[in-house]
C-alpha cells in the first residue's frame, strides 16, 4: 500500500522540477533578451562582459561600445523587467487568494490605479517631494495603499467582505482614480508632462538605472517573493474559507489587512519603477497553478519565474517589434493576457 497516497511527494518533485527548469530558462531568457536590439550581442558574449564586470577576469576581445550597452543599458532593463515581472505575479496570487477569486489582480483590484495616480501627482505638481529621491515611490505606494484601503472600506460598508463586493469596489475605485489621473494631466498644463504620464502609465523599462533598481530587486524578492512563500500554508488556508482560516488559528480579516499592505508596498515601488503593466497579475497565477498544483509554497516563486521570463519577453517584442520606436510594454501584456482572459472565461462559463 502506498505511503504517499495524495502524491504529496510526487507534487514536491515536480515543484523542484519545475523550479530549477525556470531558473534555468530565467538565465538563458537573460542573456539572450541583453544581446537583443538594434546593436546584436551573441549570448556568450554577453555572459563574459558580465562575468567580468563582477569579477574582473576574462578581459575579452569585445569592444567598449559593447560593454556600455551589456551593462549600462541592457542588463539593467532586464534585470528590471524581471523583477516587475517577478512582483506583479506574485501580487496576483496574494490577491487571488485573499478574495478567492480567479480574476483579481492589482490592475482590476485598483490598486495600480491609485498608485499611478499618486506618481502621476508626483510627476507632475510635485508632490511627495519631501521623499527626496524616493518622491515618485513614495507617491505610487500612497496612493496604492490609499486605493486598497477605499476598495476594503468600501466592501465592508454592506457587512462581511465577499470576493464579489471585493472586485466591484475595486473596478469602481480604479475607474474612480483613473478618471483623477487623466484630470491631473489636464490641469498640470505641461504638453510635455502629459506625455510623458501617459507613455508611463502604459508601462515602461527603458528608465531602468543601477542604483534605483537594487532598490527594487531588494523589496520585491525579500519583501514579497520570500515573505509569500514563507506565508504559504497560511495562503492555502484563506483561499479555502473565513470558516476554516479561523478552526486553524488564522484570523483572515488581520491576514487580509496584512497583504494588502505588502501588495500595496510592492505594486506602489514597481509602478514607480515601470508605470502601470496590467495582466501579467492576472495570467501568471493561473499557470503557476496548472504547472506544480496549488499549494502556494510552490505556486509563488513558480509564479515569480513564470512572470519574469514573460514580462522580459514582453520587453524584447516592445524594444524590436517596430524598431527603432519602442512600443510600451503595457500594450504587448495586454495583448498577449486579453486572449488567456477570455479562454478562462469561457472556462469558468463551462462548469457553472
Amino acid at each position: 500500500m502506498s505511503t504517499d497516497p495524495l502524491g504529496v511527494r510526487g507534487r514536491r518533485r515536480n515543484g523542484a522540477f519545475w523550479t530549477a527548469g525556470l531558473v534555468a530558462a530565467l538565465i538563458v531568457t537573460g542573456l539572450v533578451a541583453v544581446g537583443t536590439g538594434a546593436i546584436a550581442i551573441d549570448p556568450a558574449t554577453v555572459a563574459r562582459i558580465i562575468g567580468h564586470r563582477l569579477t574582473g577576469w576574462d578581459t575579452g576581445d569585445w569592444t567598449p561600445p559593447q560593454e556600455a550597452i551589456v551593462w549600462q543599458v541592457r542588463l539593467p532593463r532586464v534585470l528590471l523587467g524581471m523583477t516587475v515581472g517577478a512582483g506583479l505575479a506574485v501580487c496576483g496570487v496574494a490577491l487571488q487568494a485573499m478574495v478567492r477569486n480567479v480574476l483579481a489582480d492589482p490592475y482590476l483590484l485598483g490598486i495600480n490605479s491609485g498608485a499611478s495616480s499618486g506618481a502621476a501627482a508626483a510627476i507632475l505638481f510635485g508632490v511627495g517631494a519631501g521623499f527626496g529621491q524616493y518622491a515618485l515611490s513614495g507617491s505610487a505606494f500612497l496612493g496604492a495603499l490609499a486605493a486598497s484601503l477605499l476598495v476594503l472600506l468600501i466592501a465592508r460598508s454592506g457587512g462581511r467582505i465577499t470576493s464579489l463586493r471585493l472586485l466591484l469596489a475595486g473596478v469602481a475605485v480604479g475607474y474612480a482614480l483613473y478618471a483623477a489621473t487623466s484630470f491631473l494631466i489636464f490641469a498640470s498644463g505641461s504638453a510635455e508632462g502629459a506625455r510623458s504620464v501617459m507613455f508611463w502609465l502604459l508601462g515602461s523599462l527603458g528608465l531602468a538605472r543601477w542604483d534605483p533598481l537594487l532598490a527594487v530587486t531588494a523589496t520585491i524578492v525579500l519583501g514579497t517573493v520570500l515573505y509569500l512563500t514563507v506565508l504559504g500554508r497560511r495562503l492555502d488556508i484563506l483561499a479555502v474559507g473565513d470558516e476554516t482560516a479561523h478552526t486553524l488559528g488564522v484570523s483572515p480579516d488581520r491576514f487580509r489587512l496584512r497583504l494588502l499592505v505588502v501588495v500595496s508596498l510592492a505594486v506602489g515601488v514597481l509602478v514607480s519603477a515601470s508605470g502601470s503593466i496590467g495582466f501579467a497579475g492576472l495570467v501568471v497565477p493561473h499557470l503557476a497553478r496548472r504547472i506544480v498544483g496549488a499549494a502556494h509554497v510552490r505556486v509563488v516563486p513558480v509564479s515569480a519565474l513564470l512572470g519574469a521570463i514573460l514580462l522580459v519577453w514582453a520587453d524584447v517584442i516592445a524594444r524590436v517589434l517596430l524598431a527603432p520606436q519602442e512600443i510600451p510594454i503595457g500594450i504587448i501584456t495586454s495583448l498577449l493576457g486579453a486572449p488567456f482572459l477570455l479562454i478562462l472565461i469561457r472556462r469558468l462559463h463551462a462548469t457553472a
